[in-house]
């Protein structure tokens, strides 16, 4: 008994990053060691970790949306913070194409390969119409959208509900029952104060799954080594690398640089954002990591939760810096490397154009990074055989994208705040890196764990 209280209470000491950590490393030895076991016997903890924070970011989208639109009413205007937002969309965007294919001509990922295996789950994605993606965002039924379902039907003509990213349909249902209720004012202040309540117990409630993340992080991590190994990665190492390194040369100087040019200390933001980069790194979804930007945009980095509640579930449909930016260029410079071939500066100027523009007309769409490619590689006239080669080392590309994805999605709502007066900066010079909880919650937590762990015991 008083062995499992310890235990549970020497784990409260360390900070959040830390635990983390030792669950990521402690992951990669044991998935190591085990070999394909290791997804069989801690790979459930994983799925258990992402399917709750999963869980809870819906409805935690849903109410701090309603939430924040109810109350933008004679306070903020909307229009502009979302004009400023999506123009540094674009240009965050633009820099990381621009990242992406200075390395891949520095590295040449493509050259001295032959031969490479295609990947037996490779199929051609179909790359939906701007018309299709548009029409898609305003839900049949917002319940399903609300439950994550969407109704398709099947060959023999039966319609069953399938699982899929629908966070811009919750996100245009939750825009207009806010502005329902900004509409109807006066009328509703009871409707208006329950939102508020209802997002206060959903980020309550994000505190506590945000505590099993270095838990998930074991069992994820283990899965990942155990199954792939490093057989998978040799013959493709130089893209692994070359991936890796644009994602931290984005982050590092793009995202530092610009932060820089607005006043702001970078290594603040990252201590800061460490939290959301951390589960989006193990998670490798950005809907997954939503519950946890927010909790570090707000409560570490000082930005206004009224803005943050809109503008990180926007990002985490259509900020895409790397699945839609860094990746397709460096993935066409990796193609044309290997099928010889030598690209024009049209083409160039096309996988700009495309990959921009593209990570914001393939928003909510399932697997992103795919459907992103795909549409490069047909905009720039390239074989989209060549896209085969990576499905099978995707898992561990998927986590240097997502992590980069969502530091961007976390890095404009900082810069739009800082240049709107909407950011606290005593709160983001403090930049706690111990993300789950503020210290005395952690304190009355860490209490709660021990007498429940000798209660149980």
């Amino acid at each position: 008994m008083n062995v499992v209280s310890d235990a549970v209470e020497c784990c409260f000491k360390f900070p959040f990053w830390q635990r983390v950590l030792a669950g990521f490393v402690l992951g990669a030895l044991v998935g190591w060691l085990m070999g394909p076991d290791a997804e069989v016997w801690f790979g459930p903890l994983g799925t258990i970790y992402v399917n709750l924070i999963k869980m809870i970011a819906v409805p935690l989208v849903f109410f701090a949306v309603v939430n924040a639109i109810a109350s933008l009413y004679g306070q903020k205007s909307i229009v502009a913070l979302g004009v400023r937002t999506f123009a540094w969309f674009a240009i965050t965007a633009a820099l990381a194409v621009g990242v992406g294919l200075a390395v891949g001509w520095l590295l040449q990922p493509g050259q001295g390969l032959s031969g490479l295996a295609m990947s037996p789950d490779y199929t051609v994605r179909e790359v939906p119409s701007p018309v299709k993606v548009l029409t898609d965002i305003v839900p049949l039924n917002p319940f399903q959208a609300l439950a994550g379902a969407m109704p398709v039907k099947d060959e023999d003509g039966t319609t069953r509900l399938m699982a899929t990213g629908t966070i811009l349909q919750v996100l245009f249902f939750a825009a207009l029952v806010g502005f329902a209720l900004v509409k109807l004012g006066d009328r509703t202040p009871a409707m208006r104060k329950l939102m508020g309540e209802a997002s206060d117990v959903m980020i309550q409630i994000t505190r506590f799954v945000l505590e099993f993340t270095p838990i998930g992080t074991f069992g994820l991590i283990a899965a990942l080594v155990g199954t792939y190994g490093f057989e998978k990665l040799l013959p493709l190492g130089t893209f692994v690398l070359a991936l890796y390194l644009a994602c931290a040369v984005h982050i590092v100087f793009v995202y530092g640089g610009l932060l820089l040019a607005h006043g702001l200390n970078p290594l603040k933001f990252f201590r800061g954002a460490s939290p959301g980069m951390e589960v989006a790194f193990v998670s490798s979804s950005s809907f997954a990591s939503i519950p946890a930007a927010l909790r570090a945009v707000t409560h570490d980095l000082g930005v206004d939760r009224d803005y943050a509640a809109f503008a990180l579930p926007l990002g985490a449909s259509i900020k895409m810096d790397a699945c839609g930016a860094i990746y397709p260029a460096l993935t066409s410079m990796f193609v044309a490397q290997y099928f010889g071939l030598d690209l024009s500066a049209t083409q160039y100027f096309i996988i700009l154009i495309a990959s921009v523009l593209g990570s914001f007309g393939t928003a909510g769409v399932p697997g992103t990074a795919t459907v992103m490619v795909t549409l490069v590689l047909s905009a720039a006239g390239l074989p989209l055989e060549g896209i085969g080669y990576l499905i099978a080392i995707d898992r561990v590309l998927d986590m240097m994208r997502t992590m980069t994805n969502v530091t961007g999605q976390m890095l404009v709502p900082v810069l739009v705040a800082r240049e709107t007066g909407l950011l606290d900066l005593e709160v983001y010079n403090a930049a706690s890196s111990n993300v789950g909880l503020p210290e005395h919650e952690a304190a009355e937590h860490k209490s709660a764990e021990v007498a429940a762990s000798r209660t149980v015991v």
